[in-house]
């Protein structure tokens, strides 16, 4: 019979594990299972440092909660488990009073609160730079127009040595219009257009488009999770989002000079609620990955990917990921990415569709 201990403990978002004396896993929660990717049949009785890794020694922490019966938090420490790159957590013991040596050890990875507080300000400096886009593509697309002109004009008297001058000139130019249409095209993004919509027929056109495109070469690894109901989306804007992380992932493992895999994962996670304007909670427990196997992003952008103008690529615009997070942050989501050498992650949370939309017909997104 479930009890309502039971319920909670389910319930519960962090990573939690109950100890006994010898630091043996006796149990954990969902969440922990999620976080060290593994059951709790796997790893009953195991030495929890056999599973978890944390970069400052526990042992004494963990004798002064047994010893003093009381609780310790400790903050900012580097907490990893297997395939799993480090994650800045705060780690908090507590003694179960019922059972005496046996601990209860609660893991609070940052990441959640940084990736509340990154989709805020990343909307704000999306907006900012909407402005600044809109004024820089205006005022430097008429003289463009007048230097391509002049530069043909110029062209028609010209010997062939010269006329290499003024082909130049004009393939500049054109290069520099089409750099500021990609620029117009992030400033003039329409409010989406909300409607249920099924992630996996999103994700199954993105795999197609890319598999006879820009990753021909590479494997993609679909681990959907089919239980998922239907997200609040706008579907056209939320393929653009996903070629969009897609495609990075391809050119990132292109630059490592390997062949690669593009792994994209779907799962069902109920601890994240982003804060609308209004300070009100919204769930948003309908989670897509985008994972690759490539080199990783550089140690100096990738606290700002996700500003505009930031790249990671030569002759990369740094609008991509900005225009991913405008959308995402539009569509009362959040966007957030772990990386490391051999394992990039960049993570959508979506919300679900509305109970009482729940029979209206799931829009399928235009190719």
């Amino acid at each position: 019979m479930t009890t309502e201990r039971d319920i909670i403990w389910s319930a519960l978002p962090l990573p939690a594990f109950i100890l006994d004396r010898d630091n043996r896993i006796r149990e954990i929660n969902p969440a922990a299972e999620q976080f060290v990717n593994k059951s709790i049949r796997s790893l009953r009785g195991a030495k929890v440092w056999e599973r978890v890794t944390v970069d400052t020694l526990l042992d004494e922490a963990f004798d002064r909660v047994r010893n003093n019966h009381s609780e310790l938090v400790i903050n900012d420490v580097e907490v990893s488990a297997p395939r799993r790159p480090p994650v800045q957590c705060n780690i908090q013991i507590a003694p179960l009073r019922e059972d005496e040596g046996t601990i209860l050890m609660l893991i609070s990875p940052r990441e959640i609160a940084e990736r509340l507080g990154r989709a805020q300000s990343s909307k704000s400096a999306a907006k900012s730079a909407i402005g600044m886009a809109e004024m820089l593509a205006h005022e430097i697309k008429n003289p463009l127009a007048g230097i391509t002109g002049a530069a043909q004009l110029l062209s028609m008297n010209l010997s062939d040595g010269d006329l290499e001058l003024t082909d130049l000139i004009v393939a500049e130019s054109r290069r520099i219009v089409k750099l500021l249409e990609q620029v117009e095209q992030f400033g003039n993004l329409r409010p989406p257009q909300c409607k249920p919509v099924n992630l996996h027929d999103i994700l199954d056109r993105v795999r197609k488009s890319a598999t006879v495109g820009f990753a021909s070469r590479l494997k993609i690894v679909e681990a959907y999770d089919p239980s998922l109901p239907p997200t609040w989306a706008d579907g056209d804007q939320l393929l653009q989002v996903f070629l969009n992380l897609l495609k990075n992932a391809a050119e990132a493992i292109g630059r490592s000079g390997e062949g690669g895999t593009i792994t994209m994962r779907t799962f069902y996670d109920q601890s994240l609620r982003r804060r609308r304007d209004d300070g009100s909670g919204l769930p948003v427990p309908l989670q897509v990955e985008i994972i690759d196997d490539g080199p990783g992003l550089p140690k100096e952008i990738a606290g700002d990917i996700f500003d505009p103008f930031v790249s990671g690529r030569e002759n990369g615009t740094g609008l991509g990921l900005a225009l991913v997070s405008k959308i995402i942050s539009d569509h009362d989501g959040l966007v957030a990415v772990e990386s490391a050498p051999g394992r990039t992650v960049f993570r959508i949370s979506l919300p679900v569709a509305p109970k009482k939309n729940a029979k209206t017909k799931v829009e399928e997104p235009k190719t």
